[in-house]
């Protein structure tokens, strides 16, 4: 890489800052610093590490830019603002969709169960996360690191060449300001072909902390159902969840009746919104106990699940289903449809899960099927077969079997796997988050699934506490439920939904090299991701090789 000794130093500067937020401690003058920092290098309220980083940010056409830096002072900090310029090239071109916010801080009060090795650890238990990108200005107050964030998007049309822009931060009594790089490649980055979906939360409940005064199906509950479609697809989501309690059921004494308007509200608002390309249908049942007990089915109106071979779950199954095909062949969705039973079946209740699953199969035998499975019991059933990242790694050549059967094998991560393995906690280094998509080029699996997107519990604030512990004592770790804020009738995003927009961004630019010369893609991405649970955490190593992934794309 040119002129790679100045590409990667300031480490002096970084210690400059530290020294500097030190004077709290011992009276110093009113100081302000403000120091660059690497985006993936978590900032702490009362640490700052030295990573080094790059002076110019090297992307793809159709990627995005990310900055970070460190704002510090000596004393208090009030009304302190941010602005950044267009980013030029000097030719007429520039860059213009930027946002800039602070990265606030969120508290992560039950730590990992089986943290791995290079776990971060904060002694206020607080953590880097929503990026406040509102515009508002706030007080800092004397020796605390504020995290500001920077991410330029840059259009898929913008010419090639080297952008510069300005970050301004000022407050009562100081102005600062710093000049930043982008270097745009004569390459654009396809549109990503991985598929990626995150579970999310429909409920009025949820709604209501978006905005209080949404109810369910009301003009406020839309609102906030475009503005969750909207962040997913700042990170690529293309496959959406559509609960099926979207459809009003009712039985008469003529029948079943099903009204499908509020299900077609929902899937065409995310189509609009340049999401969908595959619906995922909701689960038609669950456990009907504990974690081994066997599936059942939800009825509408019984407020349990009912076994499979229960009149009334075999009544409502068989009007149900054909109803549900026929209206997305009348929509002409019946080809994007894929239809989730129960979720995460094991050996011990397979054949209660494939009850249902022949059921389905037998009523509506067009429809393919899709399943978060911790079982291999499913080989004649399921098309689209998603296991916990640590069992696609102990089960691999079955998964890869199941590949060259012609099913499409994805993998999620939830509260597990922790330890070494890769995940989206917020305790773990931001550059995991980054390398799942690494992960999913490494092993050739084709798509990835999370349940939380915006999984807040209950009517608990999210910016206040990020971890949950359910009944019987299973800790959910930060960042496990949610990797958006709401507040105020509007979503945060976070620097780690930044993190897996930019590792999706790499997935597919490996693969546009991988077209070209796949034993150089291939052997780039495993000087990143050696086996499912070493991986390279030199966030310089993943610039030198998106470096050279960039060179050859451009050659």
């Amino acid at each position: 890489m040119k002129n790679e000794s100045k590409m990667w130093h300031r480490h002096a500067c970084l210690m400059v800052a530290i020294a500097l937020c030190a004077l709290v401690s011992c009276g110093g003058s009113n100081r302000v610093s403000l120091t660059r920092v690497d985006p993936y290098e978590k900032l702490l309220p009362d640490t700052l590490t030295a990573l080094p980083y790059s002076e110019t940010e090297e992307v793809a056409a159709g990627e995005h830019a990310v900055f970070q830096f460190a704002l510090c002072g000596a004393e208090d900090l009030s009304e302190v603002s941010l602005t950044t310029d267009a980013f030029s090239d000097g030719k007429g071109h520039s860059l213009s969709d930027i946002r800039t916010g602070f990265v606030d801080f969120v508290h992560v009060g039950n730590p990992m169960r089986e943290p791995a090795k290079d776990i971060l650890k904060s002694s206020t238990q607080l953590f880097p996360d929503p990026i406040a990108d509102d515009g508002l200005a706030r007080d800092i107050p004397a020796g605390k690191i504020q995290p500001v964030w920077v991410s330029v998007a840059v259009p898929a049309d913008a010419a090639p060449g080297l952008y510069t822009g300005t970050v301004r931060i000022k407050g009562k009594g100081f102005s600062r300001k710093e000049k930043v790089n982008i270097q745009v490649y004569p390459v654009v980055l396809e549109e990503p072909d991985l598929w990626v979906t995150n579970w999310f939360r429909t409920s009025e409940q949820s709604a209501q902390l978006f905005d209080s005064t949404a109810t369910l199906y009301s003009p406020r509950y839309w609102d906030y159902i475009r503005e969750v479609a909207s962040w997913m697809k700042v990170c690529y989501q293309n496959m959406v969840l559509i609960p099926l309690n979207t459809v009003d059921a009712s039985k008469g004494s003529d029948g079943w009746t099903f009204d499908f308007a509020h299900f077609d509200q929902m899937v065409s608002t995310f189509i609009e919104c340049g999401v969908l390309k595959r619906i995922e249908g909701g689960h038609l049942g669950g456990r009907l106990g504990d974690w081994d007990s066997r599936f059942g089915v939800r009825v509408p109106g019984v407020d349990h699940m009912l076994p499979v071979e229960d009149p009334e779950a075999q009544d409502y199954l068989r009007h149900f289903i054909p109803a549900l095909a026929s209206h997305l062949r009348e929509k002409g969705w019946d080809k994007i449809y894929y239809q989730h039973i129960a979720d995460e079946p094991i050996p011990g209740n397979a054949e209660s899960y494939l009850a249902i699953g022949r059921l389905f199969k037998e009523l509506a035998p067009d429809i393919p099927t899709i399943e978060a499975c911790h079982t291999h019991d499913l080989a004649d059933f399921l098309d689209i077969w998603v296991p916990q990242l640590n069992f696609c790694a102990d089960s691999y050549d079955f998964y890869r079997q199941r590949q060259q059967a012609g099913d499409e094998v994805w993998f999620y991560t939830c509260v597990f796997p922790q330890g070494e393995y890769a995940n989206r906690f917020i305790e773990q280094p931001l550059l995991k988050t980054r390398l799942l998509h690494w992960i999913n080029y490494r092993f050739g699996i084709t798509g990835y699934l999370h349940w939380g997107f915006n999984q807040w519990r209950g009517k608990n604030d999210p910016w206040q506490e990020t971890t949950h512990v359910q009944e019987g004592g299973l800790v959910l770790p930060g960042g496990d439920c949610w990797i958006v804020y709401p507040r105020q009738g509007r979503l945060y995003g976070s620097i780690r939904l930044e993190a897996m927009r930019d590792g999706i961004a790499d997935y597919t630019l490996l693969q546009m090299l991988a077209r070209r010369d796949k034993a150089r893609a291939d052997e780039l991405c495993r000087q990143m991701v050696s086996d499912w649970q070493s991986y390279e955490m030199q966030t310089s190593r993943l610039r030198q090789i998106r470096h050279d992934i960039l060179e050859a794309l451009s050659k």
